[in-house]
């Protein structure tokens, strides 16, 4: 399953940062976050729990860049 999400993030290399701690989340077979659109897409693993993998996902992104927001 995949999902995109609108996001709030001040730079490029802030949102590269958001897309690695994504993608070495536990339940995400891939992600992606475009800068430009402020959206990030994110692609499941079978049988995941979409809205528990993403609150996993918002923990790891705030870590590496405490300033950015993913609106879920």
């Amino acid at each position: 399953m995949k999902k995109t999400y609108k996001i709030d993030v001040d730079c490029a290399n802030c949102a590269n940062k958001m897309e690695e701690a994504a993608k070495n989340t536990a339940g995400v077979r891939d992600a992606s976050v475009n800068f430009m659109a402020l959206k990030m897409k994110v692609e499941f693993e079978d049988g995941a729990d979409a809205d528990a993998v993403m609150r996993d996902v918002v923990k790891n992104c705030k870590i590496v860049e405490d300033d950015c927001e993913i609106f879920l």
